[in-house]
């Protein structure tokens, strides 16, 4: 099911660098992201609420809500990068710089989380790294 989850997650990520890009023409990037944002609270709290997930909030622990707090500082951090990079430059170009971020995720899992680095994972690492540098010419 995890898969099924993660290719939904890929094509919503693709449709919302081309919306983006269409949608950011003329407008303030931080605005665009601020806008951006607000409708991701809305429609999450709209889910929480519709799933009866609110009364998970009490059970949540210091260290869980430290980290989430940090994951969420830097999602915003990494959402006004991303719309200032689409803003100015070339979504096939902007895009494929800010999947990187997939060989970057595997480096800090293996450092932080102590996640393994296969033999396979490390050819990916390599490929992707390769894909794209040759996406950028």
């Amino acid at each position: 099911m995890w898969f099924i989850f993660a290719i939904l997650s890929s094509i919503f990520a693709a449709l919302t660098s081309i919306l983006a890009k269409l949608g950011i023409q003329q407008v303030n990037s931080n605005l665009a992201t601020a806008i951006r944002t607000l409708v991701v609270v809305v429609m999450a709290w709209g889910i929480v609420f519709l799933t009866g997930g609110t009364s998970g909030i009490s059970a949540i622990s210091r260290k869980s809500w430290i980290f989430l707090i940090l994951s969420g500082l830097a999602t915003g951090a990494s959402w006004l990068c991303y719309y200032k990079a689409l803003q100015i430059g070339e979504a096939s170009k902007v895009v494929p710089v800010d999947k990187f971020s997939l060989v970057l995720t595997i480096l800090l899992a293996f450092l932080i989380l102590h996640e393994q680095i296969t033999l396979h994972k490390l050819i990916g690492i390599l490929l992707i790294t390769a894909g794209t540098f040759v996406m950028l010419l």
